[in-house]
């Protein structure tokens, strides 16, 4: 078995089909499905009942309680994987039939490479293009190094799990600390993963990464818990010493300027939180003098 194939599902009965769909209809086909219901109150179960007996698929498991966190599933998922590579293909995104074959073909290239992504558009309910990601180059492969440094720190390249493939012999080193954050799990996820060898970029768009108002980003943006586990995983990066000074303040300093104009609108509770951790930075290059002028500093501060 060449792919491990995992889909997580809450909720997303009406996205489900051209999901299942896509990952079925993939030009390569060496794979096993394993999908993962997490106690959903819409009817995704009637929906996935149906591909129950479908030949491709290993595992269908319908949780009893809701686990309260998509990345506990993630971990559910890779526990029970046969594959060599993992694919975690979120519910409610789709992508173009090549995406395996693409993705497979840039990571076996150079033994040493742990992950493959493509490129995406990301679309909203209606299937209306939002916005999509680039690279410069039709394929590419980067050092652990320079990935994180590049890639991960201050943007995050793969912006879903569905853009991405990687070897499961490279999950034995990833801790358990992304099962800690409701929001930002994937991100330490991916570091750790990128630590133990090289990244195939692919600069092709294949994935269809759908943002709609009951996924996960949506509530933590607007609670505000994206800028405290965001600050925590950069900050983690520059204890780990995989970041510069200098590329650590441009991380913290556009975190910073996101939080701003947000910061009476958030939960008062993440507020008091995410304020002490901007009055903290790890290094001098990212103080808080060089973001604002100090008066309105010490307004933030007091607030």
């Amino acid at each position: 078995m060449k792919v491990s194939v995992i889909i997580p599902n809450y909720n997303h009965a009406s996205f489900l089909q051209q999901r299942i769909d896509s990952v079925l209809n993939q030009t390569y086909q060496d794979f096993e499905l394993i999908i993962l219901d997490d106690c959903s109150t819409d009817h995704s179960r009637e929906v996935l009942a149906a591909y129950k007996d479908h030949p491709k698929v290993s595992q269908l498991i319908f949780n009893e309680q809701n686990s309260g966190s998509p990345f506990l599933q993630w971990e559910k998922g890779i526990s029970l994987a046969k594959g060599e590579y993992i694919w975690i293909a979120e519910s409610d995104d789709w992508c173009e039939p090549t995406l395996l074959e693409v993705l497979l073909q840039g990571i076996e290239q150079d033994p040493a490479c742990v992950i493959s992504y493509c490129q995406m558009y990301c679309v909203n309910d209606k299937n209306d293009i939002k916005w999509q990601s680039w690279h410069r180059c039709l394929s590419e492969v980067v050092d652990s190094a320079t990935f994180i440094e590049d890639y991960l720190a201050v943007k995050v390249s793969i912006y879903n799990a569905s853009m991405a493939i990687f070897r499961k012999t490279a999950y034995a080193a990833v801790t358990k600390e992304y099962l800690a954050y409701k929001f930002s799990g994937d991100h330490l996820f991916w570091i750790q993963v990128a630590m133990q060898g090289k990244v195939h970029i692919s600069g092709k768009l294949l994935n269809y990464f759908r943002k709609h108002d009951g996924d996960v980003s949506s509530k933590a943006y607007s609670s505000g818990l994206n800028f405290i586990e965001a600050l925590r995983i950069i900050n983690w990066m520059y204890d780990k010493k995989l970041i510069s000074d200098r590329t650590y303040a441009a991380g913290f300093k556009k975190q910073f300027k996101a939080y701003w104009p947000l910061r009476k609108h958030i939960n008062a509770q993440y507020n008091v939180i995410a304020k002490q951790l901007f009055d903290h930075p790890r290094t001098s290059r990212a103080s808080k003098y060089n973001m604002l002028p100090s008066a309105v500093w010490n307004t933030f501060k007091k607030h």
